[in-house]
Protein backbone atom coordinates (compact mmCIF):
# COMPACT_ATOMS: atom_id res chain seq x y z
CA UNK A 1 0.00 0.00 0.00
CA UNK A 2 1.35 3.50 -0.24
CA UNK A 3 1.21 6.31 2.03
CA UNK A 4 1.24 10.00 0.25
CA UNK A 5 4.32 9.51 -2.48
CA UNK A 6 5.64 6.97 -0.52
CA UNK A 7 5.40 2.92 -1.24
CA UNK A 8 5.45 1.27 2.34
CA UNK A 9 6.57 -2.90 1.62
CA UNK A 10 4.58 -4.96 4.11
CA UNK A 11 5.78 -7.63 5.90
CA UNK A 12 5.99 -11.26 4.87
CA UNK A 13 6.04 -13.19 8.22
CA UNK A 14 5.07 -16.24 6.89
CA UNK A 15 8.14 -16.06 4.50
CA UNK A 16 10.31 -14.85 7.62
CA UNK A 17 9.20 -17.53 9.84
CA UNK A 18 10.36 -20.20 7.00
CA UNK A 19 13.45 -18.82 6.33
CA UNK A 20 14.06 -18.39 10.35
CA UNK A 21 13.44 -22.16 11.23
CA UNK A 22 15.63 -22.83 8.30
CA UNK A 23 18.42 -21.01 9.75
CA UNK A 24 17.23 -23.07 12.98
CA UNK A 25 18.26 -26.06 10.78
CA UNK A 26 21.35 -25.49 8.99
CA UNK A 27 23.12 -23.83 12.45
CA UNK A 28 23.15 -27.01 14.14
CA UNK A 29 23.48 -29.06 11.01
CA UNK A 30 26.62 -27.15 10.67
CA UNK A 31 28.21 -27.30 14.09
CA UNK A 32 27.37 -31.59 13.88
CA UNK A 33 29.70 -31.82 11.12
CA UNK A 34 32.11 -29.60 12.83
CA UNK A 35 31.84 -31.70 16.10
CA UNK A 36 32.32 -34.48 13.57
CA UNK A 37 35.29 -33.84 11.81
CA UNK A 38 37.34 -32.93 15.35
CA UNK A 39 38.97 -35.73 15.76
CA UNK A 40 40.14 -35.60 11.74
CA UNK A 41 40.74 -31.58 11.39
CA UNK A 42 42.14 -28.90 13.56
CA UNK A 43 39.51 -26.38 14.66
CA UNK A 44 42.48 -23.61 12.94
CA UNK A 45 42.29 -25.39 9.52
CA UNK A 46 37.98 -25.87 9.46
CA UNK A 47 38.11 -21.92 10.61
CA UNK A 48 40.43 -20.61 7.34
CA UNK A 49 38.35 -23.18 5.20
CA UNK A 50 35.11 -22.03 6.65
CA UNK A 51 35.83 -18.25 6.04
CA UNK A 52 37.66 -18.58 2.82
CA UNK A 53 34.20 -20.53 1.32
CA UNK A 54 32.44 -17.80 2.76
CA UNK A 55 34.75 -15.13 1.16
CA UNK A 56 34.46 -17.35 -2.06
CA UNK A 57 30.31 -17.21 -1.95
CA UNK A 58 29.75 -13.43 -1.25
CA UNK A 59 32.22 -11.89 -3.48
CA UNK A 60 30.61 -12.76 -6.55
CA UNK A 61 27.18 -11.91 -5.33
CA UNK A 62 28.13 -8.64 -4.42
CA UNK A 63 29.44 -7.86 -7.68
CA UNK A 64 26.67 -9.84 -9.70
CA UNK A 65 24.02 -7.32 -7.66
CA UNK A 66 25.88 -3.96 -8.03
CA UNK A 67 26.57 -4.10 -4.16
CA UNK A 68 29.82 -2.82 -3.16
CA UNK A 69 32.16 -3.80 -0.15
CA UNK A 70 33.76 -0.24 0.58
CA UNK A 71 32.96 1.09 3.88
CA UNK A 72 34.17 3.90 5.78
CA UNK A 73 37.84 3.41 8.21
CA UNK A 74 35.07 3.67 10.98
CA UNK A 75 32.98 0.83 9.89
CA UNK A 76 35.89 -1.36 8.48
CA UNK A 77 38.23 -1.14 12.40
CA UNK A 78 34.38 -2.09 13.81
CA UNK A 79 33.96 -5.26 10.98
CA UNK A 80 37.90 -5.79 12.18
CA UNK A 81 36.60 -6.29 15.95
CA UNK A 82 33.48 -8.26 15.02
CA UNK A 83 35.07 -10.41 13.05
CA UNK A 84 37.69 -11.22 15.53
CA UNK A 85 34.66 -11.76 17.48
CA UNK A 86 33.07 -14.22 15.15
CA UNK A 87 35.99 -16.07 14.68
CA UNK A 88 36.65 -16.60 18.37
CA UNK A 89 32.89 -17.44 19.17
CA UNK A 90 32.86 -20.16 16.41
CA UNK A 91 36.44 -21.37 17.41
CA UNK A 92 35.46 -21.86 20.89
CA UNK A 93 32.25 -23.32 20.07
CA UNK A 94 34.10 -26.03 17.93
CA UNK A 95 36.52 -26.73 20.56
CA UNK A 96 33.11 -27.12 23.32
CA UNK A 97 31.83 -29.79 20.77
CA UNK A 98 34.76 -32.14 20.75
CA UNK A 99 34.10 -32.97 24.58
CA UNK A 100 30.08 -32.13 25.10
CA UNK A 101 26.98 -33.42 23.20
CA UNK A 102 25.46 -30.76 20.77
CA UNK A 103 22.72 -30.17 22.54
CA UNK A 104 24.02 -29.06 25.61
CA UNK A 105 26.55 -27.14 24.35
CA UNK A 106 24.10 -24.96 22.37
CA UNK A 107 21.63 -24.72 24.89
CA UNK A 108 24.53 -23.15 27.38
CA UNK A 109 25.92 -20.46 24.92
CA UNK A 110 22.16 -19.59 24.81
CA UNK A 111 22.87 -17.50 27.73
CA UNK A 112 23.80 -14.93 25.33
CA UNK A 113 20.96 -13.17 25.15
CA UNK A 114 20.73 -12.24 28.94
CA UNK A 115 24.32 -11.23 28.60
CA UNK A 116 23.34 -8.73 25.88
CA UNK A 117 20.59 -7.66 28.22
CA UNK A 118 22.79 -6.78 30.74
CA UNK A 119 25.61 -5.50 28.30
CA UNK A 120 22.78 -3.53 26.58
CA UNK A 121 22.25 -2.08 30.31
CA UNK A 122 25.92 -1.58 31.17
CA UNK A 123 27.50 -0.45 28.32
CA UNK A 124 24.85 1.29 26.06
CA UNK A 125 22.57 2.65 29.39
CA UNK A 126 19.26 0.55 28.08
CA UNK A 127 16.60 0.06 30.84
CA UNK A 128 16.62 -3.18 32.12
CA UNK A 129 13.43 -3.74 34.72
CA UNK A 130 13.56 -5.77 37.12
CA UNK A 131 11.66 -8.99 36.00
CA UNK A 132 14.00 -9.07 32.77
CA UNK A 133 16.70 -8.74 35.42
CA UNK A 134 15.17 -11.85 37.69
CA UNK A 135 14.57 -13.71 33.89
CA UNK A 136 18.43 -13.48 33.52
CA UNK A 137 19.04 -14.98 37.30
CA UNK A 138 16.52 -17.84 36.53
CA UNK A 139 18.14 -18.46 32.76
CA UNK A 140 21.63 -18.57 34.11
CA UNK A 141 20.42 -21.27 37.31
CA UNK A 142 18.71 -23.23 33.91
CA UNK A 143 22.37 -23.08 32.26
CA UNK A 144 23.99 -24.32 35.38
CA UNK A 145 21.73 -27.48 35.39
CA UNK A 146 22.98 -27.79 31.81
CA UNK A 147 26.60 -27.40 32.98
CA UNK A 148 26.33 -29.70 36.07
CA UNK A 149 26.60 -33.41 34.48
CA UNK A 150 28.99 -32.28 31.59
CA UNK A 151 31.12 -30.46 34.25
CA UNK A 152 31.32 -34.36 36.12
CA UNK A 153 32.44 -35.71 32.99
CA UNK A 154 34.76 -33.31 31.87
CA UNK A 155 36.02 -30.49 33.93
CA UNK A 156 36.14 -27.20 33.61
CA UNK A 157 35.67 -27.32 29.80
CA UNK A 158 32.05 -27.77 30.02
CA UNK A 159 32.61 -23.95 30.36
CA UNK A 160 33.55 -23.20 27.32
CA UNK A 161 30.10 -22.19 25.86
CA UNK A 162 29.87 -20.05 28.55
CA UNK A 163 32.84 -18.23 26.54
CA UNK A 164 31.05 -18.66 23.23
CA UNK A 165 28.12 -16.71 24.48
CA UNK A 166 30.22 -13.92 25.82
CA UNK A 167 32.20 -13.43 22.12
CA UNK A 168 28.85 -13.74 20.56
CA UNK A 169 27.02 -11.01 22.92
CA UNK A 170 29.99 -8.73 21.89
CA UNK A 171 29.81 -10.01 18.44
CA UNK A 172 25.94 -8.79 18.19
CA UNK A 173 27.00 -5.41 20.34
CA UNK A 174 29.38 -4.58 17.48
CA UNK A 175 26.96 -5.87 14.98
CA UNK A 176 24.51 -3.25 16.16
CA UNK A 177 26.77 -0.45 16.05
CA UNK A 178 27.67 -1.00 11.78
CA UNK A 179 24.30 -2.47 11.01
CA UNK A 180 22.93 0.84 9.80
CA UNK A 181 25.70 1.39 7.96
CA UNK A 182 26.34 -1.10 5.40
CA UNK A 183 24.35 -3.67 3.27
CA UNK A 184 24.70 -7.03 5.13
CA UNK A 185 25.81 -9.33 2.72
CA UNK A 186 28.27 -6.79 1.86
CA UNK A 187 29.34 -6.79 5.47
CA UNK A 188 29.27 -10.88 5.43
CA UNK A 189 31.31 -10.62 2.07
CA UNK A 190 34.46 -8.07 3.94
CA UNK A 191 33.91 -10.45 6.89
CA UNK A 192 34.94 -13.40 5.07
CA UNK A 193 37.55 -11.52 3.48
CA UNK A 194 39.16 -10.23 7.00
CA UNK A 195 38.36 -13.47 8.16
CA UNK A 196 40.52 -15.58 5.51
CA UNK A 197 43.25 -13.02 5.38
CA UNK A 198 44.00 -13.18 9.43
CA UNK A 199 43.45 -16.84 10.04
CA UNK A 200 45.61 -18.27 7.31
CA UNK A 201 49.09 -16.41 8.53
CA UNK A 202 47.99 -17.79 11.84
CA UNK A 203 47.08 -21.06 11.07
CA UNK A 204 50.57 -21.60 9.34
CA UNK A 205 52.33 -20.04 12.10
CA UNK A 206 50.94 -22.17 14.18
CA UNK A 207 51.53 -25.12 12.24
CA UNK A 208 54.93 -24.20 11.80
CA UNK A 209 55.53 -23.84 15.58
CA UNK A 210 53.15 -27.19 16.04
CA UNK A 211 50.33 -26.18 17.91
CA UNK A 212 47.95 -28.81 18.02
CA UNK A 213 44.66 -25.79 17.21
CA UNK A 214 46.47 -25.21 13.97
CA UNK A 215 47.70 -28.67 12.72
CA UNK A 216 47.44 -29.07 9.11
CA UNK A 217 46.32 -31.77 7.45
CA UNK A 218 45.29 -33.44 4.18
CA UNK A 219 41.54 -34.28 4.56
CA UNK A 220 40.17 -37.16 3.07
CA UNK A 221 37.65 -36.98 -0.30
CA UNK A 222 34.79 -37.35 2.06
CA UNK A 223 36.26 -34.50 4.71
CA UNK A 224 36.90 -32.04 2.08
CA UNK A 225 33.15 -32.24 1.01
CA UNK A 226 32.17 -31.89 4.73
CA UNK A 227 34.52 -28.65 5.00
CA UNK A 228 32.80 -27.21 1.86
CA UNK A 229 29.81 -28.43 3.57
CA UNK A 230 30.30 -26.34 6.63
CA UNK A 231 31.40 -23.41 4.79
CA UNK A 232 28.38 -23.30 2.84
CA UNK A 233 25.72 -24.12 5.48
CA UNK A 234 27.62 -21.32 7.84
CA UNK A 235 27.07 -18.61 5.05
CA UNK A 236 23.51 -19.90 4.50
CA UNK A 237 22.70 -19.66 7.65
CA UNK A 238 23.74 -15.93 8.33
CA UNK A 239 22.42 -15.21 4.84
CA UNK A 240 18.83 -16.41 5.99
CA UNK A 241 18.89 -15.20 8.64
CA UNK A 242 19.41 -11.74 7.03
CA UNK A 243 16.84 -12.34 4.93
CA UNK A 244 13.83 -13.99 7.61
CA UNK A 245 14.40 -10.07 9.22
CA UNK A 246 13.77 -8.50 6.09
CA UNK A 247 10.65 -10.17 5.82
CA UNK A 248 9.54 -9.76 9.50
CA UNK A 249 10.23 -8.06 12.27
CA UNK A 250 12.87 -9.58 14.89
CA UNK A 251 10.13 -9.52 17.46
CA UNK A 252 8.43 -12.05 15.78
CA UNK A 253 11.41 -13.96 14.69
CA UNK A 254 13.98 -13.96 18.20
CA UNK A 255 11.41 -16.44 20.15
CA UNK A 256 11.67 -19.03 16.89
CA UNK A 257 15.54 -19.31 17.16
CA UNK A 258 14.73 -21.62 20.30
CA UNK A 259 14.23 -23.80 18.23
CA UNK A 260 17.57 -24.86 17.17
CA UNK A 261 17.81 -26.81 20.68
CA UNK A 262 15.75 -29.06 19.54
CA UNK A 263 16.84 -29.26 16.16
CA UNK A 264 20.29 -29.48 17.85
CA UNK A 265 19.37 -32.27 20.04
CA UNK A 266 17.67 -34.75 17.47
CA UNK A 267 21.13 -33.84 15.23
CA UNK A 268 23.50 -35.12 17.72
CA UNK A 269 21.09 -38.35 18.40
CA UNK A 270 20.93 -39.17 14.51
CA UNK A 271 24.93 -38.44 14.39
CA UNK A 272 26.20 -39.04 17.54
CA UNK A 273 24.07 -40.99 19.61
CA UNK A 274 23.62 -38.00 22.26
CA UNK A 275 20.55 -37.30 24.38
CA UNK A 276 20.54 -34.57 27.42
CA UNK A 277 20.80 -36.31 30.77
CA UNK A 278 17.64 -35.75 32.76
CA UNK A 279 18.82 -32.59 34.76
CA UNK A 280 20.25 -31.15 31.50
CA UNK A 281 17.26 -31.57 29.90
CA UNK A 282 15.64 -29.77 33.11
CA UNK A 283 17.94 -27.40 32.41
CA UNK A 284 17.36 -26.58 28.82
CA UNK A 285 13.52 -26.42 29.58
CA UNK A 286 14.43 -23.43 32.16
CA UNK A 287 17.02 -21.28 29.59
CA UNK A 288 14.41 -21.75 27.29
CA UNK A 289 11.67 -20.35 29.20
CA UNK A 290 13.67 -17.26 30.73
CA UNK A 291 14.69 -16.56 27.25
CA UNK A 292 11.40 -16.64 26.00
CA UNK A 293 10.57 -14.50 28.75
CA UNK A 294 12.60 -11.80 28.08
CA UNK A 295 12.03 -11.85 24.33
CA UNK A 296 8.54 -11.55 24.72
CA UNK A 297 8.89 -8.37 27.69
CA UNK A 298 10.98 -6.73 25.01
CA UNK A 299 8.48 -7.16 22.18
CA UNK A 300 5.93 -6.06 25.10
CA UNK A 301 8.03 -2.64 25.80
CA UNK A 302 8.61 -1.96 22.28
CA UNK A 303 5.00 -1.79 21.42
CA UNK A 304 4.36 0.59 24.68
CA UNK A 305 3.43 4.03 22.98
CA UNK A 306 4.39 7.08 24.42
CA UNK A 307 1.64 9.43 25.90
CA UNK A 308 1.61 12.38 23.77
CA UNK A 309 3.03 15.93 25.24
Amino acid sequence: MSVGSTTVHSDKPYLGVLLIILFCLFAPLGDGIAKYLGDTVSIGQILAIRFAIQALLLLPLVWATGRSIRVTPRVFRLTIIRTVLHILGIGTFFAALRYLPLADALAIAFVMPFIMLLLGRMVLNEVVGIRRLGACVVGFVGTLFVIQPSFALVGPVALLPLLVAVFFALFMLFTRQIAKDVDPVSLQAVSGVVGTLGLIPLVLIGWALDVPLAKLAWPSVVDAWLLLAIGVIGTSAHLLMTWALRFAPSATLAPLQYIEIPFATVIGYLLFGDLPNGLAAVGIAITMGAGLYIVFRERASAQIVPPET
